[in-house]
């Protein structure tokens, strides 16, 4: 444990030392995130998981900074050239950038113009010149002119003297720094088109003459104009006023009006346009790339995190189609854990006949297997398929619901959906992870790629590493604060739970399918591998929902189930009671049970999750309906009023989803009526909100949005009547009534039942 990490990181983030020692610890020994903030609130001062998530970062940063700082001064001892003054400054180096500037003028290079000036001989007469005093640089040359050395005139002794001046000034530390905060203030961002790419790079055409200044440059810009110069269809520069820079540089090496200093002023020329502006640019446009990665990344991983929580269904009875036109939609049956029960072809889209014959086919469906919902994927001939089977007179509480299928496809022919289905083709696996994604998209989502979701801008162009981390991240955090039902779960799912990852997720579903289901959190320890560690992380994100011990279906941790016996002891009552009645909680004083190592937060927590129970912490499911008549692009008129669910957030504004095949774009001036910073504060993803046309492109498949002048979010689309409204939520709409028999008393399941 580095205590100098430890000072720095709770200046940084303004935590007390204690707050990061403890989180550093518990780090080491590998608790996760989630862990950690969930479990080990009295340790670390209740630090959440951000906060969390930030010291990991930093104490892996300095990690690399000792490393690499190890790695600097081996180099220096290895070539003896390691002074005292030298150590001491590259040891206290507190970032990369300062350790490089450092290191820089030491560090073995290829041979350059200074180099070989060097090995001519003329460091000496550069050095005489640097110092600016009065005299004759021509005179003070003429002593270094020696043909057999290479160095035939007192031109070419002068010039060989100011490369090695413009190399010790483009490699001062001092100067660099200067150089970068001039590059960062004033530094503007330049494109063109590349010469007899104009047709070719058509995408690209509004930054074909673009330049804007780089530190007003949103990210999204950055990095599509990168993506632009990486296929080869831009040119890109970063430059400040020329005049700005050598001013700049001249302050900080020009000493006087000698002779001498017009030699320094033309060295400092030179070397500026040949290494100084281009090693500084290089830097700039790699900082410029950092801070537009970690801005995407940063929308993409709250885009992800609000898909990942949308409201799920539930465990209903559900069919799911994957629509197509002349390969016909395929048609899947789901109960209520997901389980595939039945698939079938239908071409409602064919011929009157196919529809005919769609129309049976569903509708004995629906009546076989008690459907609650539909759920129709979004893509190619999703509208129309919507629009068929609203227009079969379906009893009204089964609810129909429009379904985001980006990545199905992805899922549907990875290796996952072959192990689970590998007597069915890819449509099948298709249709069934649409169905299974509108029952719980959290629990369906985790088996396809993040990035692949469709929630994201630029995301293959951002740095890897950090992405996959901050998606990581999300997935993990979001599935154990809904926690998992460790029976039903997939190896997909229980690998994101905390402590566990794919071996052991692995070897429980293997466990679960030998011995039957879980009876109780105990019994994981019977799994395979699962040791003490692994238990303590996982347990209290695991559920079993109709397990032995009424607390195994909560997110307590079985390290806490005596304070809550203990609780249910001193009132008189049952597990059970005190968890399903509120009255009894009430009586419990959470101040009796504090010991030193059990606080208030986590009483607090026992407290909170004892009257949640079992509950979903998502909000409730409401189906949603596109306008009707609104089935494509060209249906679309500027002026409509149209309902839409966001699909995705960026910094410059909102996608959504109008039901039309193509996303329209609510741009972040046509958010609200007031100003908005970031579209993130208006509206979430999967958010149901009402927009107004403002222009269409047809050509270009492009539709101008807003939410502007008084349109509200809402909850209830539009293109129905008002007493539709009853009944579109299929779980409250079951609670209130009971029916014996659902399909009774409807004319369209008469009739095939006859038949």
């Amino acid at each position: 444990m580095n205590d100098k990490h430890i000072s720095i990181i709770a200046e940084e983030l303004g935590k007390k030392v204690p707050q990061v020692r403890a989180t550093a610890v518990l780090l080491k020994e590998e608790a996760t995130v989630p862990f950690i903030a969930r479990y080990r609130k009295e340790a670390t001062g209740s630090l959440d998981e951000v906060e969390i998530a930030a010291i990991r970062d930093r104490l892996d940063q300095l990690g690399e900074l000792d490393k690499r700082r190890d790695s600097v001064l081996k180099s220096l001892v290895d070539r003896g050239i390691l002074t005292d003054e030298l150590k001491e400054k590259v040891e206290s180096a507190s970032s990369m950038t300062e350790l490089e500037d450092i290191y820089l003028p030491f560090r073995p290079k290829r041979r350059t113009r200074a180099t070989a000036a060097k090995e001519k001989g003329l460091e000496p007469l550069a050095a005489w010149i640097f110092e600016q005093k009065e005299g004759d640089p021509e005179a003070e040359a003429l002593a270094f002119v020696d043909p057999e050395k290479g160095v035939e005139s007192i031109d070419a002794a002068l010039a060989g003297a100011r490369d090695i001046i413009a190399e010790w000034m483009s490699e001062d530390q001092s100067a660099r720094e200067k150089m970068r905060g001039l590059y960062l203030n004033t530094g503007v961002m330049k494109s063109k088109v590349v010469s007899g790419k104009e047709e070719e790079g058509v995408k690209y055409r509004d930054y074909y003459n673009w330049e804007e200044p780089l530190s007003s440059a949103p990210s999204h810009r950055i990095l599509a104009i990168r993506r632009g110069e990486k296929e080869g269809f831009l040119s890109v520069r970063i430059m400040p006023p020329e005049e700005e820079a050598v001013s700049l540089l001249e302050g900080l090496f020009i000493k006087g009006n000698h002779v001498t200093s017009e030699q320094v002023r033309k060295a400092l020329q030179e070397g500026y346009k040949r290494l100084l502006s281009s090693s500084i640019e290089v830097e700039i446009r790699l900082a410029a790339k950092k801070k537009a990665d970690e801005a995407a990344i940063r929308v993409f991983a709250g885009n992800l995190r609000q898909l990942l929580l949308a409201p799920p269904l539930g465990g209903k009875n559900v069919l799911a189609i994957d629509p197509g036109f002349r390969t016909g939609c395929k048609v899947v049956c789901l109960d209520r854990q997901g389980k595939l029960l039945v698939n079938d072809t239908i071409y409602p889209h064919f011929s009157d006949k196919g529809a005919a014959e769609s129309a049976a086919k569903i509708g004995g469906l629906c009546a076989q297997f008690e459907i609650a919902a539909i759920a129709i994927g979004n893509g190619t001939a999703g509208r129309e398929t919507e629009t068929f089977i609203r227009g079969l007179g379906l009893p009204k509480e089964i609810a129909v619901v429009m379904v985001n299928e980006s990545g199905a496809s992805i899922y549907s022919a990875s290796e996952a959906a072959r192990e689970e289905f590998p007597d069915q083709d890819v449509t099948v696996r298709g249709a069934v992870s649409i169905g299974r994604r509108l029952m719980d998209p959290l629990a369906e989502l985790v088996k396809i790629d993040a990035k692949s979701i469709g929630v994201g801008q630029y995301q293959h162009d951002v740095e890897q590493t950090s992405l996959k981390r901050s998606l990581d991240d999300v997935v993990m955090s979001c599935v154990n604060g809904v926690g998992v039902e460790v029976n039903t779960a997939s190896k997909e799912l229980l690998t994101y739970v905390s402590g566990l990852g794919p071996q052991l997720a692995k070897n429980i579903i293997e466990f679960r399918n030998e011995n039957g289901p879980f009876r109780s959190r105990n019994a994981l320890r019977k799994v395979p591998r699962l040791g003490p560690k692994a238990f303590e992380q996982a347990a209290g994100f695991l559920r079993i929902r109709d397990g032995e011990d009424p607390l195994d279906r909560s997110a307590v941790h079985p390290e806490s189930y005596h304070i809550v016996h203990e609780m249910a002891m001193d009132i008189g009552c049952s597990i059970a009671d005190l968890m399903g009645i509120d009255s009894l909680r009430k009586r419990v004083d959470l101040r009796r049970y504090e010991t030193d190592t059990v606080g208030m937060p986590t009483l607090t927590d026992i407290m909170a999750e004892l009257s949640r129970s079992s509950r979903d912490p998502r909000e409730q499911f409401e189906p949603f309906r596109f306008a009707e008549g609104i089935e494509k692009i060209d249906d679309v008129k500027k002026g409509m009023r149209l309902p839409g669910i966001v699909t995705n957030i960026t910094v410059f504004g909102v996608f959504v989803d109008i039901g039309v095949h193509q996303d329209g774009l609510v741009h972040i001036s046509e958010l609200s009526d007031r100003y908005v910073k970031d579209p993130a504060e208006v509206v979430k993803v999967h958010e149901k909100v009402m927009v107004t046309v403002l222009d269409l492109d047809i050509a270009r498949k492009r539709i101008a949005l807003s939410m502007k002048s008084g349109q509200s979010k809402t909850e209830a689309p539009t293109g129905r009547k008002e007493g539709d409204a009853k009944g579109r939520d299929v779980a409250q709409k079951e609670k209130k009534e009971k029916r014996p028999e659902r399909f009774a008393n409807n004319p369209f399941y008469d009739a095939l039942r006859k038949k």
